[in-house]
């Protein structure tokens, strides 16, 4: 296992309601992303792409309405935004905040998306990460390559989840996150490796810790009381591909699907077997 850590430089609808104090976000100029790992690895044509530019497709699955992270705050769709091709999670004071799922997900690939978090004031952390399938936490694994829960938003953890015990494997870069920014994730066999515009900042090859089976890609902003105020998060586009080695996902959710973060009370959100 290798980890590392480097400096780097400095549906709902469009007329879903922004939390208090956060204004519409500017169209994000595509050349604020243009350095991503994809052109700089040459991972060519994705195996699919979201560019938000007709709303939020139906392979975005928002959460909710439902309890928050760990039941806290709320999850609901109303907090999912989408304007000028970019969607929005906003999240208030009080916790009402948004999450969703994109599907089909598979065992081993990549995955890169564009991506702008919101100066916060405490309790408001925003992510992008893998979760299982097949809703089987924490054996099943989950793979955080972009947790940001400094307020300024100016460091990025990961987290690799594994084990029954939910044990954890942590790294953390220092980057100006309330940038657009390309954060990608790149998962194979022998190794995970996190990257922001194109730099590697984040390996791990012990394959023990690896998860067992196909992930799912998820958008949050998550409430960890107390909030001293509202957030949001913004993504101009997502895409994911597929590798000779990638294992795609039997349970999935149908096209306008709702999902869910809480799958043991709402088992009818989660992905199943699709005829």
């Amino acid at each position: 296992m290798v980890q590392m850590s480097v400096l780097l430089p400095a549906i709902v609808s469009t007329c879903a309601v922004l939390a208090a104090g956060q204004a519409e976000p500017a169209p994000a100029d595509p050349s604020e992303c243009a350095t991503t790992a994809a052109e700089r690895y040459g991972w060519g044509e994705p195996t699919r792409r979201s560019d938000f530019s007709d709303g939020l497709p139906g392979d975005w699955h928002p959460y909710g309405p439902e309890p928050g992270h760990d039941k806290k705050g709320i999850r609901t769709p109303e907090a999912i935004s989408v304007a000028d091709g970019v969607v929005t999670i906003s999240a208030t004071r009080d916790g009402t905040t948004g999450a969703m799922s994109w599907h089909p997900g598979q065992r081993y690939g990549r995955w890169e998306a564009c991506v702008r978090s919101e100066a916060a004031s405490g309790g408001l952390n925003a992510l992008l990460l893998l979760w299982p399938v097949a809703e089987d936490f924490p054996v099943g694994g989950e793979i955080d390559w972009m947790e940001i829960l400094s307020d300024d938003r100016q460091e990025t953890d990961f987290f690799l989840h594994y084990g029954p015990d939910n044990d954890q494997d942590h790294g953390s870069v220092r980057h100006d996150a309330t940038q657009w920014s390309a954060y990608a994730l790149e998962w194979t066999p022998e190794k995970i490796t996190a990257y922001v515009n194109g730099e590697e900042w984040y390996a791990n090859t012990d394959t023990e810790k690896f998860p067992p089976r196909p992930m799912n890609m998820t958008m949050q902003l998550d409430y960890f009381p107390p909030a001293g105020g509202p957030a949001a998060m913004h993504m101009d586009w997502a895409m994911q591909w597929a590798l000779p080695e990638s294992e795609p996902a039997e349970l999935s959710l149908a096209p306008g699907d709702p999902a869910t973060g809480q799958p043991d009370d709402f088992p009818e959100r989660a992905p199943r077997r699709l005829r």
